[in-house]
């Protein structure tokens, strides 16, 4: 298991547009992409919905969790970017 530590860099927070983006970066992989808060459980990273119960604000701390490390490596850089610019 791959995991990596992120801060969220959207400017709103994962409101719904950026975590579509997200969503879509982790859906580009066949094994699945879990992200979590630091105490929360993970969720799926290709549901937006889900992504959104994790209510993540600028600079919260995210985990971003899979067996395949390129997916971890694609989602945790969408997940650090500003996508709101």
């Amino acid at each position: 298991m791959f995991s990596k530590t992120v801060k969220v860099g959207s400017s709103v927070g994962l409101h719904a547009r950026p975590a579509a983006k997200v969503a879509q970066a982790a859906a580009d992989f066949a094994e699945p992409v879990t992200i979590r808060s630091e105490k929360g459980e993970p969720v799926d990273a290709s549901s937006v919905m889900l992504l959104m119960t994790l209510a993540a604000g600028q600079g919260d701390t995210l985990i971003v969790e899979s067996e395949n490390e390129d997916a971890v490596r694609a989602v945790s850089y969408v997940l650090g970017k500003d996508l709101d610019v």
